[in-house]
């Protein structure tokens, strides 16, 4: 069992290439995951890297970063719903042996997202300091970071294709690519980000505008890896130059499933954004305090959207060999797994949340809110691990309304209003709003579950 396990993950990690309709669950489930899971580990360690040398900056730098990334979160929105669609739509098409058929989903996923990052890049780049003020940062905030912004917009075809590939190379099954991918990237940032902030060697000590230059050049290693992957035939899906034609019927195809998916997470990021404006009220070191929290409380979770990752191309590969009961037993299982790794995350953020916030900050007031941030969040880990690998579930058999619903009834007819209850009403300022937040997403888990269950997605045509 022992040598059967660590040869799946060295198998898992050369990429070897599966059937994974066919192969057993639990070895299926394994060989998708590891690489994920490290693709996901990266992730959340840049995440963390990046606000470990920004928080030597200041409470106005850790706070402009805090605001980007709120107007951030919708290109990720946008990008993740693409990304779910792509990853659905290439699994099926992997799971009726259909080569042809995936290979024009990828392209077409390819130029749509070329397409809305220059739209992004142009707007972010004009409008910066109406985005920061639009966000509730205060003129200080603004004249540090309007560069910055400017940057991780104006860089964001970055985004969408860094995303847009690794859904292509998932939904083939080939996980081992997407996480080589991350870690080029996410390698170059943590080498280029301290340089660049702090003016290493013979770096430019470029401050707050380093980190987002660090940020922009790894993503784009990653996606120069990913370009010669695909056109060099080292993934199941090879694109040519004479395949790269534009498909008006697939790319229609697509843009429908990916609506329903980018209202889902732009739902769930507007939501963010709801509580953001929320916290700012209480002043900057609220606003730092929450920050650090959910870059670490984001270090945690990542790795868990591995197994989620893993359970979407499983549940889109069987439902194209028509085995939807298998595909089924591959997400519950899955989510037992996942809620054994957050289980086990919650307790040490319980239990040492304050000398794990004192890494990251000195400032008690800062370091209060972060604490009571990482806490209140992981009582609800447990319900999260569930509602994560059923909402991917969803999303994976091409069924992006049911969590599309879930979303608009947990986050925003449940989570903001009660949020602004506790936090002015009741008195609890913002532990209110992390209170909430624990609250809301515990319930859409529930309620997720109850809906997976019902059998639905099953049917769901992509």
């Amino acid at each position: 069992m022992k040598a059967g396990f660590w040869r799946s993950v060295r198998e898992a990690l050369s990429g070897a290439e599966h059937d994974y309709t066919a192969i057993e669950l639990n070895r299926a489930i394994l060989l998708l995951a590891v690489p994920m899971v490290l693709e996901m580990l990266m992730e959340s360690l840049f995440a963390v890297v990046d606000i470990y040398f920004v928080s030597g900056l200041g409470t106005e730098a850790i706070a402009a970063v805090a605001l980007t990334e709120s107007v951030v979160t919708i290109l990720y929105a946008v990008a993740i719903g693409l990304s779910m669609a792509t990853t659905a739509m290439v699994a099926r098409r992997i799971g009726e042996k259909d080569t042809d058929g995936a290979r024009a989903a990828a392209v077409q996923a390819i130029y749509i997202g070329a397409g809305l990052s220059l739209l992004t890049a142009i707007g972010g780049s004009v409008f910066a300091p109406q985005l920061l003020r639009l966000m509730g940062g205060d003129e200080k905030v603004i004249a540090a970071g309007v560069n910055f912004t400017r940057l991780i917009l104006g860089g964001s075809v970055t985004i969408f294709l860094l995303f847009l590939n690794n859904a292509i190379f998932r939904g083939a099954g080939d996980a081992a690519i997407a996480m080589r991918a991350l870690w080029i990237g996410n390698g170059v940032n943590i080498v280029l980000n301290p340089c660049l902030i702090l003016g290493l060697g013979p770096f430019p000590q470029l401050g707050l505008v380093g980190s987002a230059a660090g940020t922009t050049i790894g993503r784009g290693c990653g996606v120069l890896y990913q370009f010669w992957v695909l056109g060099s035939g080292r993934s199941r899906i090879r694109v040519a130059a004479s395949q790269a034609g534009l498909r008006v019927d697939v790319l229609l195809r697509l843009l429908r499933v990916s609506l329903t998916g980018i209202v889902q997470f732009l739902i769930s990021t507007s939501s963010w954004l709801g509580l953001v404006r929320i916290i700012a009220t209480f002043g900057n070191s609220a606003l730092a305090g929450y920050l650090i929290a959910i870059r670490m409380i984001v270090f945690a979770i990542l790795p868990s959207w591995g197994l989620c990752n893993a359970a979407a191309t499983l549940v889109g590969q069987n439902l194209g060999a028509r085995k939807p009961e298998r595909a089924e037993q591959s997400v519950y299982r899955a989510g037992w797994y996942n809620m054994a790794f957050l289980g086990a995350v919650a307790l040490v953020f319980i239990v040492f949340a304050s000398p794990l916030v004192s890494f990251f900050t000195s400032d008690p007031e800062v370091s209060g809110h972060a604490v009571n941030c990482l806490r209140y969040v992981s009582y609800g880990y447990i319900f999260y691990a569930w509602g994560m690998v059923t909402t991917q579930a969803f999303n994976g058999a091409g069924d992006t309304v049911t969590p599309t619903w879930l979303n608009l009834g947990c986050q925003w007819a449940l989570q903001i209003p009660l949020a602004w209850l506790l936090a002015y009403p009741a008195g609890l300022g913002a532990t209110g709003v992390f209170l909430a937040m624990t609250i809301a997403e515990s319930l859409l888990a529930v309620v997720g579950i109850w809906l997976f269950r019902r059998g639905k997605w099953k049917g769901a045509v992509i």
